[in-house]
């Protein structure tokens, strides 16, 4: 079994996970730019008010868990325990179970009351329906920990691809089916996607962990057991909980700003002179149109996070400080070069991208581009602190990433009330709050990493080369949209611009040296992709 810790195993787990976040995040596309075109405004704003909670509660389960998890493991397999990191397995599993019937039962019974918290009645269908989907993640939840705490994580990007796909397809054919019923009603099927999928997904993620097991590719048994004693089960629980309710938290950024517009953002334009039905179709810009474009580099960052957890973990168990400040260092320049591209595109053609995904709603989708432009300036934040949080959590600190959120979730409220409430902003205001409680939640997080580590930065290859390239291939963007589109009016240039400008920025990086040729070798087929740049003279 290979170290956890090394650096190789983090870059390749993190672009499995990030590979397959950008296929999740693709099919989601296929799902919900359909679904705001099938259902309009106000569906959209139904399936919103009950999308954020749902995510919320499902983090604890999808990444909470697994990371702690993770941790655990991959502590114990750096260490050769292999027979108490398939302990660890088992009693996370009786735990996660418990977890999925309460939470389930919890949302079922109380639909109700939480939309009218939220001051969207007409989002109950949409709710109630998202509670079986809590029965069923939990379980994945802890297949997907184990196998990352070996840097396995093929299996967790397979169930996550095979749960999306089926949501997707049953989703956009209930919603087309009930339509006639209201929008209400297929606003609620589209939810009710969301417990089917799992379903699914899990059915694939335990096939693998049998087949695995009969093929015995994993450690299970005590033959490289090591002299510790086995931990008391109350004690593992206790631990699995005191880590992943913190990194849940932690890893919970973008959910907990979608959470404090639920709050705000309702109330606030209907303070401001808006109908309810006048604000439940602006949230619907907000979060149904602008949010799932953002959502794309959120999840990249996310997988980042992830793969940085038992990567730091495994690292700090063995004592290897070198190892750990290596991929602290990497850690933010990923960071970086993720955020750098996707801020600096959204924020240069968010109409003409708002064109292109909701081609349907051509001229009504004014008020989601102004959204998205302004949401662009906290994409760079959001990926510093997911990282940031990821590095916290493999060092066995949790809870700071939990200051960082809530100092980052009170700036965002604050914000957001003051400017929702102004008639000529409304929703745009939530947009600029989200992007100021990013940023501080990022700046607090990179100020405890560097206190606890000390790790030094070259900023140089971790900021500047990135940013620079991300101009020049903004650039690149700009001259194409604005340019040929302008004449063209074909949605088809947007596209086009943005393969050209994502080539541009790769190449950039490699011709720069922000990317090192070992840095290249170390993805998925990289000796290929590396002997490519050769054949063309790019590396």
């Amino acid at each position: 079994m290979k170290n956890a810790a090394h650096p190789k195993s983090f870059v390749r787990g993190a672009a499995v996970l990030g590979l397959a976040g950008l296929m999740v995040q693709a099919l989601g596309a296929l799902f919900r730019i359909p679904l705001a075109n099938i259902i309009g405004d106000e569906g959209m704003g139904y399936f919103q008010t009950a999308y954020p909670v749902y995510i919320f509660i499902l983090i604890f389960s999808t990444n909470g868990v697994p990371a702690a998890i993770s941790q655990m493991v991959s502590g114990n397999t750096a260490r050769g325990n292999y027979s108490e990191a398939h302990r660890i397995f088992r009693i996370s599993f009786v735990l996660m179970i418990a977890v999925g019937v309460v939470s389930a039962l919890a949302v079922w019974l109380l639909a109700g009351p939480i939309v009218r918290f939220f001051g969207d009645p007409g989002a109950y269908y949409a709710m109630a329906a998202i509670a079986p989907a809590l029965l069923i993640v939990p379980v994945m939840a802890v297949f997907r920990g184990y196998f990352q705490g070996f840097q396995i994580m093929e299996p967790t990007a397979g169930s996550q691809i095979v749960e999306q796909v089926v949501r997707v397809a049953v989703g956009l054919t209930l919603a087309v089916v009930l339509l006639p019923k209201g929008v209400a009603v297929a606003a609620a099927a589209a939810s009710g996607a969301g417990s089917i999928g799992p379903v699914f997904g899990a059915l694939f993620i335990i096939l693998v962990y049998r087949s695995m097991r009969k093929k015995s590719m994993l450690p299970f048994d005590s033959g490289n057991a090591s002299l510790e004693k086995p931990e008391p089960g109350k004690s593992i629980l206790r631990r699995l909980v005191g880590i992943a309710v913190p990194i849940t938290i932690g890893v919970s950024i973008f959910p907990i700003m979608n959470m404090v517009d639920l709050l705000v953002v309702m109330r606030r334009l209907e303070a401001a002179g808006f109908s309810a039905h006048e604000a439940n179709g602006l949230y619907g810009q907000l979060s149904g149109y602008a949010g799932p474009v953002v959502n794309l580099p959120q999840s990249l960052a996310l997988a980042m996070a992830l793969s940085l957890v038992p990567a730091i973990a495994a690292a700090k168990s063995i004592g290897d400080r070198r190892r750990m400040n290596n991929n602290i260092r990497l850690g933010l320049r990923v960071a970086i070069m993720i955020g750098v591209p996707c801020a600096f595109g959204i924020m240069a053609i968010p109409q003409q991208l708002m064109d292109l995904i909701y081609p349907a709603r051509a001229g009504q989708t004014e008020t989601a581009a102004k959204c998205l432009f302004l949401l662009g300036l906290g994409v760079i934040f959001i990926c510093v602190a997911q990282a940031m949080a990821g590095i916290l959590q493999g060092l066995g600190k949790p809870g700071r990433s939990v200051v960082g959120i809530i100092i980052g979730a009170a700036v965002k409220y604050l914000v957001s009330y003051i400017l929702v409430g102004m008639p000529e902003l409304n929703v745009s205001g939530a947009a600029i709050g989200t992007s100021a409680g990013l940023f501080a939640a990022a700046m607090v997080n990179y100020h405890f990493v560097r206190r606890l580590t000390g790790t030094r930065h070259n900023m140089k290859r971790a900021v500047l080369l990135p940013v620079l390239c991300g101009i020049a291939s903004v650039l690149v963007a700009v001259v194409l949209c604005y340019g040929v589109g302008h004449f063209t009016g074909s949605h088809w240039v947007t596209f086009l611009a943005v393969v050209a400008s994502a080539v541009v920025y790769c190449v950039m990086l490699i011709k720069t040296k922000a990317i090192l040729p070992k840095e290249v070798k170390a993805f998925p087929k990289g000796e290929k992709i590396y002997r490519l740049l050769k054949k063309v003279r790019l590396a």
